[in-house]
């Protein structure tokens, strides 16, 4: 028997600042971060069913059924609810995979939010957010109802802030995509060789790296504001195993973007532009890598289809 149906567009995120903390005795890093959703997003349907639960998934492959992020949150809320017995999710992927947009994340994020719609008896969205936390640390954003948020912790902990102004952006995805896995044992490995002596006749030849810029609430009010402080603490480890990231990042800070950066533990990289995006300034060989959208301005809502 088939049951209602909702779809939603799942909207990626960028991460306009991520500092990584140090390595916890659990073996995870804890996180400060400034989430922003995008309009470059997955489509999702969810179907109820009486019994069977299944997952379609279009573009770029996600891996079976059993490890895809937007099945588990489906089976981890339903054993939450005590409903629904069974489902069938329809994905379309439009936002790369492995690319630190969090696109894993957005499909999880929307399956939960499509259910929680289409439940009877809604678990509310305290239980949202504990399952989402349960998954991943992006996804409690994703599922929140904010569009731009600072977050702490392993990403359970935020505070949703007044969205940017809608900005064309520019996204390159490189030809290679990062692991999370690999880009955190990257920068262990890279701070433990930093923080190792490296002395001469009693000297030190390292120079201490310049003292960061405060964060503060006024400064997450403004994209000139949040420039100041912005940083990425996976920038620049994935940069060291993948050079050719630094010529790009290069490449868009000479160009017309106000603000470039590496997004999430990457391999993409965004400018924020201050003028409509240009194909023509995009050399040839890069242009099937590049992605145009805009900040977005709202949270896309869940629509019943059936």
């Amino acid at each position: 028997m088939i049951g209602p149906a909702a779809r939603i567009a799942a909207q990626a995120k960028l991460n306009l600042h991520l500092r990584v903390l140090a390595r916890e005795t659990n073996g995870y890093h804890s996180i400060e971060t400034v989430f922003h959703r995008i309009d470059l997003a997955d489509e999702l349907l969810v179907e109820i069913t009486d019994k069977a639960r299944s997952i379609d998934v279009e573009g770029s492959g996600t891996g079976p059924a059993e490890s895809n992020l937007a099945f588990r949150a489906a089976s981890a809320y339903a054993t939450r609810a005590g409903w629904p017995r069974g489902f069938r999710i329809e994905l379309t992927k439009r936002i790369p995979v492995g690319a630190g947009l969090g696109g894993g994340s957005a499909d999880a994020a929307g399956v939960l939010r499509l259910l929680e719609y289409l439940n009877p008896s809604p678990i509310g969205l305290t239980g949202i957010l504990e399952i989402a936390a349960s998954l991943g640390s992006d996804i409690p954003f994703l599922a929140s109802n904010a569009v731009m948020a600072l977050a702490w912790g392993h990403g359970e902990r935020m505070m949703s802030c007044a969205p940017l102004p809608s900005y064309d952006l520019l996204l390159m995805s490189p030809t290679f995509s990062v692991s999370t896995a690999d880009a955190y044992k990257w920068l262990d490995v890279d701070r433990a060789a930093a923080s190792a002596p490296l002395v001469e006749g009693g000297q030190s030849l390292r120079d201490d790296p310049p003292e960061p810029v405060a964060m503060t609430p006024q400064s997450l009010s403004t994209l000139a504001g949040v420039i100041k402080f912005a940083r990425n603490d996976f920038e620049a480890p994935v940069s060291a195993r993948h050079p050719e990231l630094v010529a790009y990042l290069d490449r868009l800070r000479n160009s017309r973007a106000v603000f470039a950066q590496m997004t999430g533990s990457g391999s993409t990289i965004f400018g924020v532009l201050n003028s409509p995006p240009n194909y023509s300034l995009v050399p040839e060989e890069h242009r099937e890598r590049v992605t145009t959208t805009k900040t977005s301005i709202d949270v896309v809502q869940p629509v019943r289809v059936g």
